[in-house]
Formats: structure tokens, C-alpha cells, sequence
């Protein structure tokens, strides 16, 4: 009983730390180029499980065997359409301070109501939406604006 008493405290942050993990936040790496300049890859980030999905917002997304780390750029019932390396929402051109690089036109499409637009920050090196189409809701783990490695770079990600 007594060894009971004495383990129970660290019982209680094991289950604490899984359900923290589980629902709340957990640490994700970047892997590769696709979202330079603003991450350069192999940073680790806080995913944050309960953040507002948001155009410009930086999202994980759940692509089969991978996570693609993307930037939202349209969201549920816009319309997209991308010409001259310009990009349109409704028709109205949006000032794209993050795209680095030409990309290519895409056809207009009207996302439905439980679907995202998503690219990588590097137009010309990202496989995003202009590949692999909308992205539905349930395939964002979350959204993260928060560097946490490497030590140089901890804090707020500034382009976000």
C-alpha cells in the first residue's frame, strides 16, 4: 500500500502528459523545404490540436503516410483560382505575403463546406492543394505558429 501511495503522483502526470498529448498539443518535426522561407526543415514545432483553422494559419495535415506541414489559403465555400502566379478568393486577388517562388496557374474550383485550400510557403517545391486537391477538415491534425527547436530560432513564428 505504501509503495502505491508513493507512485501515485507520478501515475497521475504519465496519464496527465498522454491526455495533454492526446487532445491538446504535442511536438512535430519539419521535414524538407516546402514551407522556406519561413521554416527552413528540421525545426520542431507545437501542434497545437485546438487551434482555429484560419486563412494564412500554418496546418499539419494528415496525408497518408505523411504529415504535410502547409499554409491555409482558402477555406470552406470559396472559390480559388490561381493565374499569373496571383492568387484569387471570390474572384479578388489576395495579397500573398508568404508564397515565395512563381506557381503555376490552377483552374478554378469551390471548395465545399468541410474543405481547405493549403500551400507551401515555397511555390515552386511544395506537393500541396495544387496537387492533391482541397484538403477536408478531418485530415488537419492542427494548426502552429510556436518553433520550440532549434534553440536559436525558439518562439512565435514570425511570418504567421
Amino acid at each position: 500500500m505504501k509503495i502505491l501511495k508513493e507512485i501515485y503522483p507520478y501515475i497521475i502526470i504519465i496519464i496527465v502528459v498522454i491526455l495533454f498529448r492526446t487532445f491538446i498539443a504535442t511536438p512535430i518535426k519539419v521535414d524538407g523545404q516546402s514551407m522556406h522561407p519561413t521554416l527552413n526543415g528540421n525545426e520542431l514545432l507545437i501542434l497545437n490540436k485546438l487551434g482555429k483553422i484560419e486563412r494564412f494559419k500554418i496546418v499539419i495535415v494528415d496525408e497518408d503516410t505523411d504529415d504535410l506541414i502547409k499554409r491555409v489559403i482558402g477555406l470552406p465555400n470559396e472559390t480559388i483560382e490561381i493565374k499569373n502566379s496571383n492568387i484569387y478568393i471570390n474572384g479578388k486577388k489576395i495579397e500573398d505575403k508568404y508564397g515565395d517562388g512563381r506557381t503555376s496557374d490552377y483552374e478554378k474550383i469551390t471548395l465545399k463546406k468541410d474543405e481547405y485550400f493549403v500551400m507551401g510557403d515555397n511555390r515552386e517545391n511544395s506537393r500541396d492543394s495544387r496537387m492533391i486537391g482541397p484538403i477536408k477538415k478531418s485530415k488537419i491534425k492542427g494548426t502552429t505558429n510556436f518553433i520550440i527547436f532549434p534553440f536559436n530560432k525558439i518562439g512565435k513564428i514570425d511570418k504567421n
